[in-house]
């Protein structure tokens, strides 16, 4: 008995080149052209709300006698059959199957043999969509259900407007699975890290990644022939040679995972000279302020708060050195205190005007009782 033929999965849409190949594209479902559908309608509404607008300006400029309901009701059905089915059969022929809608999706309308959409499959599409889908002029709610019924059921995904016309609507984006990069097997690190790679161009290298992200899905002897035919070309530009007794893929692999250990290396190493010599164009996370507080700057002499009270008479301690001809004045009641740090004695009237310096800050001399309370007068030698 002849075997039946095992039924296409769910996401194959079953067609098959001239050169009886099976082609690897999937159908469209409910989803995604429900989706398509609702970018179309909205522009769809754009154009009609464009067209209206420029009809409207152009009837403006006749005559009252010219314009009547009659022609306002033709050219708005005129212009509702050339949103409606003007769009898609135009678009469809134009922009090879796809309308904004599909092709912002990704879908496009073909043929029932894969086949691209002629003008009379997409008039005949656009006519059964309008009659009995959407809007569905026929039995609104009943052709929606019917609609939507016949795509759930259909094994490719086609609605009433695809079976009259013969037509299909599949994916264009493949669905791509990253794969990481191959490494070298622990036999082989050690020669890999040896491996002259200068003569590798980047094609021949990317033949053999793309080799080594499908080989699980060929078949030999494909496969092997493949495989054979690539580790010859690369081994051909690379020395020394691997120790023999391993599949070919493994070389490739091999090769593969230290080029691109090399090639992170160097980026990196590029990175790291580019920060040194311009640390203003590389991006570094804000750093931490670790600042101290600035030191509070020593009072100068002639700087005395203007609310700070009288201070408490208290005895002025002598300065290291020679001692003073004359006594320092008594303190009075109101003296302003100094701060409690070594001070300089006041200079009497008389005395030499050069005065040893200390080696510890100026602090304020004493205040006469007949100073105001907001400065200090100084020393008069006339006096």
């Amino acid at each position: 008995m002849r075997a039946q033929p095992r039924p296409a999965p769910w996401g194959d849409a079953g067609l098959v080149s001239g050169e009886a190949v099976e082609l690897d594209v999937r159908a469209a479902r409910i989803g995604s052209r429900v989706l398509a559908l609702l970018l179309d309608v909205l522009a769809q509404a754009a154009l009609m709300l464009a067209l209206s607008l420029s009809v409207g300006a152009a009837l403006l400029g006749l005559p009252d006698g010219l314009v009547d309901a009659a022609l306002a009701g033709g050219l708005a059905t005129v212009g509702l059959i050339l949103v409606l089915v003007g769009y898609p059969v135009l678009c469809e022929r134009f922009n090879h199957g796809r309308t904004l809608g599909k092709l912002a999706v990704g879908l496009r309308v073909v043929s029932a043999d894969g086949a691209p959409v002629g003008a009379r499959q997409s008039l005949i599409r656009a006519l059964v969509g309008v009659a009995v889908e959407w809007p569905g002029l026929v039995l609104p709610l009943v052709s929606w259900v019917a609609g939507v019924a016949v795509m759930v059921t259909d094994r490719r995904g086609r609605r009433l407007g695809d079976l009259v016309a013969g037509t299909l609507v599949v994916h264009t984006r493949a669905a791509t699975v990253w794969r990481p990069v191959p490494t070298a097997v622990p036999a082989l690190a050690g020669w890999a890290c040896t491996v002259d790679l200068s003569r590798l161009d980047d094609g021949l290298a990317l033949a053999a990644r793309q080799y080594l992200a499908r080989v699980h899905q060929l078949a030999e002897p494909a496969r092997g022939r493949l495989g054979r035919g690539l580790w010859t070309e690369v081994s051909a530009v690379i020395a020394p040679l691997p120790p023999a007794g391993m599949p070919e893929s493994v070389y490739l692999a091999a090769v593969l995972g230290e080029r691109h250990r090399r090639a992170r290396y160097r980026l990196e190493r590029d990175r790291t000279a580019a920060a040194t010599l311009w640390p203003e164009l590389t991006p570094h996370p804000p750093a931490r302020s670790h600042a101290l507080p600035a030191a509070a700057e020593p009072a100068q002499p002639h700087e005395i708060s203007a609310a700070a009270g009288p201070a408490q008479p208290h005895a002025v301690p002598a300065a290291a050195g020679p001692a003073p001809s004359h006594p320092v004045p008594a303190a009075t009641g109101s003296e302003v205190a100094a701060p409690p740090r070594a001070i300089r004695p006041a200079v009497p009237t008389g005395a030499p005007a050069a005065v040893p310096a200390q080696p510890v800050a100026a602090v304020r001399p004493a205040v006469p009782p007949s100073a105001p309370a907001g400065g200090v007068p100084m020393p008069d030698a006339g006096t």
